[in-house]
């Protein structure tokens, strides 16, 4: 093996053009490469797998170390340290993404082609030095994600949602449907749910909105969490969902796990996609329809996007107060609109004002989600639905964020606001223990700032 190393070494020097993601050695690439088809073809690669991370990295170590004894290699501790991390990415991990998705600081990753991976951490999209061999490694990587659900994506079904063990969402697209190779969406989530104190950290909301927020939720208001892709509707539903008192029996229903919710009595479920043979399909529909038989105190959906709006209406409308779920729409009006279609997806032949009557029969506040041009994101407004007595009704905006301008460094400048209306929604507050004075609701001044 010393001189197929050493003829490698030579070939690498001479000025191969190979991807070593975030390692520099281009000798410990190929060495990865040759250690990986050894324990391949000389170990029980699946009995390895079910040793436990800790295990499973000693007994590689003990295997690799054993292989370049025997092949006379010598090479640096670090890059036998990095060799080995290698190997476990490759073999049992998601080869260059295992860094990425190890990281906690990071919430997107992005892949445009086997070189270019950008990640989004803090709002902010960063081009990385990660790269892939070739479009076939992406590939590769994508089918390890998504076999074990019993998944393809191929030709014939070139676009393929799945989900990570540690609950993050993966979206990939192949060709012919992409332009640029293989395309891959990665959305993580924290390992701890978010907490108010959180978006206030953040300063996505003001302490004045949290403690109303907080409220709407004890008492037992239905709310419609309204944002575009990316604006943090579902942080908001997770973080909304912990002032459900604990005596209470929650439903979650989600086109793809995402809330985490850390409370006792809470049960969760997932709409399945059909399968292989296009049988199989649960749809959020059939579990909003069947969350109804099974003793909820409150509902809630990850987000309608179809005929399921029509059965989360009716469990508002009967008994089931205080639901909560999201839409994408970009303002409260364009949230009741989306509303109403899907309302008519479902089968509903009805007059529109009499679909309207029922939208906003079962509905109380709408909270309008932003993500802001310097990649924060923030609740840009909290409106209330008024119900008149001739059966019309009006949107009562209670709270907004003005903007103001923009720094140098692209910072969007701007303050929350009351707007000056004080809610109806107070006196069912008091009949809850809430209190809130109405001077909280008075405007303020522009001095205020975040």
């Amino acid at each position: 093996m010393s001189s197929l190393f050493d003829r490698k070494k030579e070939r690498l020097d001479a000025g191969a053009n190979r991807s070593s993601y975030q390692y520099e050695n281009p000798v410990v690439i190929e060495l990865v490469e040759h250690y990986k088809n050894r324990l391949l073809r000389d170990t029980n690669l699946e009995a390895l797998t079910q040793l436990s991370q800790g295990e499973m990295r000693l007994r590689i170590e003990q295997f690799v170390s054993q292989f370049m004894s025997e092949e006379k290699v010598i090479i640096s501790r670090q890059d036998k340290d990095t060799l080995i991390t290698r190997i476990l990415d490759e073999s049992v991990g998601y080869g260059p993404l295992e860094p990425l998705i190890q990281d906690d600081t990071i919430t997107e990753i992005l892949i445009n082609g086997p070189k270019e991976v950008y990640v989004e951490k803090r709002g902010k999209l960063t081009l990385t030095d990660i790269a892939f061999r070739n479009d076939d490694h992406v590939r590769h990587i994508v089918d390890r994600i998504v076999a074990p659900l019993g998944r393809r994506i191929d030709e014939s079904s070139p676009m393929v949602d799945a989900r990570l063990p540690d609950g993050s969402r993966v979206n990939a697209v192949i060709a012919p449907i992409s332009l640029n190779g293989t395309l891959v969406s990665i959305r993580k989530f924290r390992k701890e749910p978010f907490q108010m104190e959180d978006l206030l950290e953040f300063e996505s909301l003001n302490d004045s909105m949290s403690k109303f927020l907080d409220g709407l939720v004890k008492a037992k208001m239905n709310t419609l969490i309204s944002g575009g892709t990316g604006s943090g509707k579902t942080t908001i539903l997770n973080v909304l969902a912990t002032s459900i008192p604990h005596g209470e029996r929650v439903i979650t229903i989600e086109d793809s796990a995402e809330l985490r919710l850390d409370r006792p009595n809470v049960v969760g479920m997932e709409a399945r996609p059909a399968n292989v043979e296009g049988r199989g399909e649960v749809s959020i529909r059939q579990l909003v329809k069947n969350a109804l038989r099974m003793r909820p105190d409150r509902i809630v959906v990850g987000e309608v996007r179809s005929g399921e709006a029509f059965d989360m209406l009716q469990a508002m409308n009967t008994g089931h107060e205080g639901s909560i779920t999201t839409v994408h729409a970009n303002s409260p009006e364009d949230a009741l609109r989306r509303v109403e279609a899907m309302v008519i997806m479902a089968g509903m032949e009805l007059p529109a004002s009499i679909i309207r009557e029922y939208v906003v029969g079962a509905l109380d506040i709408v909270i309008q989600a932003t993500r802001l041009t310097d990649g924060t994101r923030k609740i840009v407004s909290i409106s209330e639905i008024v119900k008149l007595s001739d059966g019309s009704h009006v949107m009562e905006e209670i709270y907004r964020f003005k903007r103001t301008g923009m720094r140098g460094d692209g910072t969007v400048e701007g303050y929350f606001t009351p707007t000056g209306y004080v809610p109806r929604c107070l006196e069912r507050l008091r009949g809850f223990g809430i209190t809130i004075a109405e001077d909280a609701f008075d405007p303020v001044l522009e001095e205020v700032r975040v």
